[in-house]
């Protein structure tokens, strides 16, 4: 009979690690589409460069934000919680 442990979860930190493509340039989209409905309010338009070096930055807290929704969702998936 072999013993069969289970494995340790990972961590918010890696996940973070693993989402954070994804997750900066969810942002970037978002920043941009702001960007054009602020431009039809007559705010000034923000370019695509813009919008992509804005997502790397906020894309950081948003990584944050989704590695400890889906370090819950795991959680509640194995039981845990």
């Amino acid at each position: 009979m072999t013993d069969q442990t289970e494995a340790p979860p990972w961590p918010v930190w890696k996940l973070a690690l693993l989402l954070y493509p994804l997750s900066a340039g969810a942002v970037a989209v978002n920043i941009f589409m702001l960007a054009l409905l602020g431009r039809w309010l007559g705010l000034p338009e923000l370019s695509p460069v813009t919008s992509v070096m804005v997502g790397l930055v906020l894309g950081v807290p948003a990584t944050w934000a989704t590695g400890r929704w889906v370090r819950g969702l795991m959680d509640t998936a194995d039981g845990r919680r």
